[in-house]
């Protein structure tokens, strides 16, 4: 098991309401530029926190909330589905998601991508998943002094983060600062 995945144990730490002040989804819509979504899949979606608010800017539209821990999607079919049906928990393994290709018109990570193996598999298979020009979009971790969070060696910097979507064959990669503790990079799959 990968020592560095946030420990399902503590699954209640993900329900924080301070978490959306600090990681704001109106705040990352308004710099999505987004015209509309029908589709959108959250890759370590814990226990749909985020899963819930971002559905909804997508009147109609359906969320592949997808995580490794069969505990978190049980959270997620327990207490998240009955009440929002649009969302779906998905089992994934290591870097495979498995949903078609091209589904999806928005992909995106929240304070996950310092925990991977593998990132750049991982980007590849969510450039996968996008249809020709969708959108991704990671937020992680600030380095240096943020409290919280995990231990300064595993973060990553925004940096690092574009470059691996770079390699992984994104474009249009832009980073933001307007957070508090965490850094986004936004990132398009090329239309052709």
């Amino acid at each position: 098991m990968n020592s560095k995945r946030f420990d399902a144990a503590k699954l209640e730490k993900l329900n924080n309401p301070e978490r959306l002040r600090l990681i704001s989804p109106e705040y990352i819509w308004s710099r999505l530029n987004v015209k509309s979504a029908r589709v959108l899949v959250d890759i370590g979606a814990g226990t749909g926190f985020f899963s819930i608010p971002f559905l909804g800017f997508c009147p109609g539209g359906r969320l592949y909330a997808c995580d490794a821990s069969e505990t978190m999607l049980k959270w997620i079919r327990e207490r998240v589905c009955p009440f929002h049906p649009d969302i779906i928990p998905v089992l994934t393994q290591g870097t495979s998601i498995p949903l078609e290709s091209g589904i999806a018109d928005l992909v995106y990570m929240i304070n996950v991508h310092h925990e991977q193996d593998e990132p750049i598999a991982l980007l590849k298979e969510s450039l996968r998943l996008l249809r020709p020009g969708g959108k991704i979009f990671i937020s992680d971790w600030r380095k240096g002094a943020v409290d919280g969070g995990p231990p300064e060696e595993e973060r990553v910097s925004p940096q690092e983060v574009a470059h691996q979507l770079i390699e992984a064959g994104f474009v249009n990669i832009s980073v933001d600062s307007g957070l508090v503790k965490n850094f986004l990079v936004f990132a398009e799959k090329p239309l052709s």
